[in-house]
């Protein structure tokens, strides 16, 4: 009987252990599936080995064979027959390598990750839905697809995706599908759009509206115009000062009179990191020891495995292009064919403002503009949260746009707070697909500027230049038609006269072709003095220092190489700390400071401002510029105020601690005694110096800048364990190698234009997103010390190249 009933107790201890491993609790995954050896994480590993050499695939939807070599990197060059083709092909592979991040990315950009990962993301979800992402994607998926062409493109891509996904089995799934317990679902076009809408998020989802008009309110006009000025002392424009127009302005919107609006204490609060950027720039052929043009590209985003870009070259009747594509969406995005290289940056143009709304009564239903009550669009939003029911919220559109936030998050604020209704541009209808349909195809500075007309979002400032001779820039995408100021400060939302007015003319975009200098260069500073170009884009870009720095180097480059603009790409020369550390110096007295901080003042003042990785100057130096910059203006514009504002920009604090010392905003009003600059300068000083003493010991090797900054490359989910930690790299913020802690050159590329075109490129990852894969992550090692590697480009998928490592056919 005791055998019995041990017999049953284990039966029912292993049944009840089986259901556990194989059940999800909450956000835990069930480890059963994924330790098992025949479904598990197991089947994920891989060796170059496994790579076929020779391989033929039979591929239903294709209507020729297709022809794919692949490089030692893993790098898959398609050459096909025709364009569905192409971009099945296109889809199918990436997918392959791919799949899930291209998947998770359009769940993020759709409010979908609770459908993943349970109700902690719910917020995320809730935020992305109020933003208008997928009723924007919508609107402009709608324009791509009435164009034949970039139908059967999308639906080509879609169908190759499709083609990779129904191929897989539980136990083929990739990693992290497994991990997450749950399975890729059927690819559409409305994804792609998706993902480019994912990315105007990145690069134009950031508004200081609100805040500036925060302190308006506190401060008043004369104040805010002081210290938020509309053009910097120090810039240099991505258009060279004094470049004469040529073109006939149109007529601008006049300004109504002044409106200024209420508190506004919901602002928001899940904006993209502001140190987003890049750099582009091209020499002329004068300028190049090749006699053509050379044009380099590093775009700054988030580091994360996998990476952000996807290599490529295609090749079909009409088009052989290579460089890097975004997963998920078809073509080259930046990149090079045998005629001409192009790239890409961010304008910084002000295309998000905010209405302050008046609503009929409490339930919201109607609102005031141009002297009627106007229907308010409500949509209900369904949020599919894993493991709990479906959560609703109910979203409401004006004709502005979205309101997004609209709920308390303090407790101080009022219970019944303004509400402001977003105008952006990525809700705007756009074709960003044939923009690069064209560009891959283009041979000259026609085409290019062709491709550019039915650009959007999010507004790009895209270098060029072409084997006959021609470089150019035009910051360019649907840019508002403003009066100056307009979207600086919030709107009056029951005006039309404060409502966008329609858009500049694409032709009379910001642009310049062959410049005297003999080069064209962006660093998302301002794009053109605005004594010299009639519209108003923005009131702040990027800081003027990367920029600046670029153009100074490449001002005094003769015999131009592509190593030379790599190196170029790789500079770590603080102009910032150039410009304020003597001053800094200068404002402390040394024999105030221990022994130690002695010490460190020394060293610093012997620092030749170089954010290389191991010097510990910009280690010093950012901690203490930060730390005072917090001082003088945390008491004024920080969250004790009550009001959520921004400091003043860096030019504007530079100018205060530069040539102002007597001034007001010196004093911290939350103490009794009147603080000064020394004063503040040291104290600032001491604080650097001895946290860095408690988290480092005394000054010596460990207070190395990339011990400090400490760079990470993380998995797009965060998943722990799958990412690059703490990289031994220099650079920073404001640097043209702009290396931060979570930022960076996400791909760095270089093109010699010529009769025969050479390039170089490298992004900080691996072709595969397969964590398992020998091709994960094995570029983040050069990246990290700045080289580049040849980029192989071939003519026919015959062509002899000793790097091409294997050869697939794809057929029906």
């Amino acid at each position: 009987m005791i055998r019995w009933l041990k017999a049953i107790l284990a039966l029912l201890v292993t049944v009840a252990l089986t259901w556990a491993l194989n059940t999800r609790f909450g956000s835990v995954p069930p480890f059963g599936k994924f330790l098992s050896p025949f479904r598990g994480f197991w089947r994920n590993g891989e060796t170059a080995a496994d790579f076929p050499k020779q391989q033929t695939l039979t591929l239903p939807g294709l209507q020729q064979p297709v022809q794919v070599r692949f490089d030692d990197q893993r790098v898959p060059h398609i050459f096909a027959q025709n364009d569905h083709d192409l971009y099945y092909a296109q889809g199918y592979l990436t997918a392959r390598d791919r799949l899930w991040e291209m998947d998770f990315v359009t769940h993020v950009a759709a409010g979908r990750l609770s459908e993943i990962v349970g109700k902690d993301r719910l917020e995320t979800d809730r935020f992305f839905r109020r933003m208008g992402m997928v009723y924007g994607a919508r609107k402009s998926l709608d324009a791509a697809m009435a164009d034949p062409t970039v139908r059967t493109v999308l639906t080509s891509y879609s169908d190759g995706i499709n083609a990779y996904i129904n191929s897989l089995t539980p136990s083929t799934y990739p990693f992290e599908y497994k991990l997450l317990d749950y399975a890729p679902e059927p690819w559409e076009p409305l994804k792609c759009a998706l993902i480019l809408k994912y990315m105007a998020f990145d690069l134009t989802g950031r508004s200081d509206d609100l805040r500036l008009s925060n302190a308006l309110g506190k401060y008043g006009r004369e104040v805010v115009r002081d210290l938020f000025p509309d053009y910097p002392l120090r810039e240099d424009p991505v258009i060279p000062e004094g470049t004469p127009l040529d073109f006939k302005p149109v007529p601008v919107p006049a300004a109504p009179a002044g409106f200024e609006a209420d508190y506004s204490p919901l602002v928001p609060q899940n904006q993209p990191d502001p140190e987003l950027g890049s750099n582009n720039f091209a020499v002329s052929g004068s300028k190049s020891a090749t006699g053509f043009p050379i044009l380099a590209n590093d775009p700054h985003l988030q580091l994360n495995l996998p990476s952000i870009w996807y290599q490529a070259q295609l090749a079909a009747p009409g088009v052989n292009v290579c460089g890097v594509s975004i997963p998920g969406v078809p073509f080259i995005i930046i990149g090079f064919n045998e005629q001409v290289a192009w790239g890409v940056t961010n304008t910084y143009a002000d295309v998000l403002d905010w209405y302050q709304l008046k609503f009929k009564d409490n339930t919201r239903r109607e609102y005031w503009h141009d002297g009627r009550w106007k229907p308010v669009r409500r949509v209900v939003e369904r949020i599919k949260v894993r493991g709990q029911p479906d959560r609703l919220d109910t979203v409401l559109y004006t004709h502005h746009g979205p309101i997004v936030y609209d709920r308390q998050e303090k407790p101080f604020l009022p219970q019944t707070p303004i509400l402001h209704a977003m105008r952006w541009v990525a809700h705007d209808a756009a074709n960003e697909f044939l923009t690069f349909y064209r560009l891959n195809r283009t041979r000259n500075y026609q085409d290019y500027t062709a491709a550019l007309a039915t650009y959007g979002a999010p507004a790009q400032n895209f270098i060029f230049a072409d084997s006959q001779q021609d470089i150019a820039i035009w910051p360019n995408g649907l840019l508002p038609l403003k009066w100056k100021e307009q979207g600086k400060f919030v709107l009056d939302g029951t005006n039309p006269a404060y409502d966008w007015q329609g858009w500049i003319p694409s032709a009379q975009n910001p642009h310049v072709k062959n410049p005297p200098r003999g080069f064209v260069s962006s660093a998302n500073q301002f794009s053109a003095n605005p004594k010299d170009y009639p519209y108003y884009l923005n009131w702040n870009y990027g800081d003027y220092e990367r920029g600046h720095r670029i153009n100074e180097r490449l001002a005094h480059m003769n015999h131009v190489t592509p190593d030379s603009l790599r190196v170029l790409q790789n500079d770590n020369l603080g102009l910032n700390a150039q410009l304020m550390l003597p001053r800094l110096l200068a404002l402390v007295q040394p024999t105030q400071l221990s022994a130690a901080q002695q010490q460190a003042y020394q060293e610093l003042g012997r620092w030749n401002y170089f954010y290389d990785a191991h010097a510990t100057g910009p280690t010093m130096f950012e901690l203490w510029y930060t730390n005072l910059v917090k001082r003088i203006w945390d008491d004024d514009f920080g969250k004790a105020t009550g009001l959520e504002m921004r400091f003043p920009t860096r030019d504007r604090t530079n100018t205060l601690i530069l040539q102002e010392p007597n001034s007001r905003w010196i004093d911290d009003t939350r103490t009794p005694a009147k603080e000064t600059l020394t004063e503040l300068a040291r104290k600032s000083f001491q604080f650097a110096t001895d946290s860095l003493t408690r988290k480092f010991g005394p000054l010596g090797p460990k207070w190395a800048w990339a011990n400090q900054k400490s760079t990470d490359i993380l998995h797009l989910a965060q998943l722990p364990g799958f990412g690059h930690m703490d990289l031994d790299v220099g650079g920073g913020t404001g640097i043209v190698n702009a290396t931060s802690e979570r930022n960076g050159p996400s791909w760095r590329m270089v093109v010699a234009l010529g009769p025969q075109v050479q390039a170089y490129g490298l992004f900080p990852g691996g072709e595969s997103g397969n964590p398992g894969s020998p091709f994960y992550d094995d570029m983040i090692e050069p990246w990290s010390k700045g080289q580049l590697h040849p980029l192989v480009f071939l003519r026919s998928p015959d062509e002899k190249n000793p790097r091409v490592k294997a050869a697939w056919e794809l057929t029906r």
